[in-house]
């Protein structure tokens, strides 16, 4: 545990669900733990005990990516877990792979086909996740990221090539969604199982994320925007080139700072913990020191995003990781930019760099 997690509270210290069983952190809430083939190695996934038009079963927040294991514990959760109910909906924060992947097949009922249930997102997720499971966005592979790495200063022709086979990375992981969705707005009000959850979206993480909030219970379902050990991933891709998704993040925190300390979170990956102001705190802080760090280099010498990524980044990444690291430090020079703090050129070999 490192010093900033010292000023959090886990109030289930370091227990973890076991593969395919359930663990209730709240009263009808129950915690489900997935494995990822990453870095950051697994999701956290929950089952809200549920009542749909006098049919008792259950909610499923989040679903994991399209993966063999992950279908084979869905499997056993729905065996075992599911006290013999069904699944009544699939509710899912946003559009990345590991909480979406899935969802058309959970609505679907798994494997044994034992539902057939309705997806519900928000407008920005879920359009955002047909147009990248159809081939037509790319972000974290295919030419269209390998141009823009390349024109934001990676030079290395072997990353690049490596960036343009990627082009598959997210459909592989999404390769279906359901057809149909239920409609999340920002302030909804969500009955499941008897208890109000309220929709707080948030933005530059993802176009229109999710998160879930019971006041009755004093639980928020975070997603990814509000983690206790890793700062959530806001990054420049190449579908929005001129974006400012950091501006957008830390705007969006502002919605979390109202909620009471003794929330208790649960995160998309980490453990459940409370002290959710003073994680807003840390994270804030934890951003204004990258983008002074930024600052100055930018005060010495014109710089790329690739001349940023080892400044905030002091260890080896391979290209899953690079790909969320350019994105990370483009992310905070267009803050800076869009602020008027720095000015941006473009080389004779149409590198973009940013200057003071």
């Amino acid at each position: 545990m490192n010093a900033l997690e010292h000023q959090l509270d886990y109030p289930f210290a370091d227990t973890l669900p076991e593969p395919g069983l359930a663990f209730e952190v709240a009263p009808g809430v129950k915690w489900l733990r997935m494995p990822l083939p990453f870095v950051l190695d697994h999701i956290n996934l929950w089952l809200l005990r549920d009542e749909i038009d006098g049919q008792q079963g259950w909610t499923v927040v989040d679903c994991g990516i399209t993966d063999d294991t992950i279908k084979a514990r869905w499997e056993q959760v729905f065996e075992t877990q599911l006290e013999g109910l069904p699944v009544l909906r699939v509710l899912v924060t946003h559009c990345h792979p590991d909480h979406i992947g899935l969802a058309h097949w959970i609505c679907a009922g798994g494997e044994k086909k034992r539902w057939d249930v309705r997806l519900w997102t928000t407008l920005g997720e879920y359009m955002s996740a047909c147009v990248l499971s159809s081939g037509n966005g790319s972000n974290a592979g295919g030419e269209g990221a390998a141009r823009h790495f390349a024109r934001h200063g990676v030079s290395d022709e072997a990353s690049l090539e490596q960036l343009r086979k990627r082009r598959n990375y997210y459909s592989n992981l999404v390769p279906s969604l359901p057809g149909q969705y239920r409609r999340l707005r920002e302030a909804d009000t969500v009955a499941i199982g008897g208890r109000d959850w309220r929709v707080v979206t948030g933005y530059g993480h993802s176009p229109e994320h999710c998160a879930l909030l019971c006041e009755s219970l004093g639980v928020l379902i975070s997603g990814d925007m509000v983690l206790p050990r890793i700062s959530t991933n806001v990054s420049v891709f190449d579908m929005e080139p001129e974006g400012n998704p950091l501006g957008l993040y830390l705007e969006s925190l502002g919605r979390y700072e109202a909620m009471a300390e003794d929330t208790l979170v649960l995160p998309s990956h980490g453990k459940p913990f409370r002290g959710v102001r003073t994680r807003i705190g840390q994270l804030r802080a934890h951003h204004d020191a990258r983008l002074a760090e930024v600052m100055e280099a930018c005060a010495h010498t014109p710089q790329s995003a690739a001349d940023i990524v080892p400044l905030m980044f002091k260890r080896a990444l391979d290209m899953h990781q690079l790909t969320f690291a350019m994105g990370e430090a483009l992310a905070h020079l267009h803050l800076l930019w869009f602020a008027g703090k720095l000015k941006r050129t473009i080389d004779d070999k149409g590198v973009v760099r940013f200057s003071v």
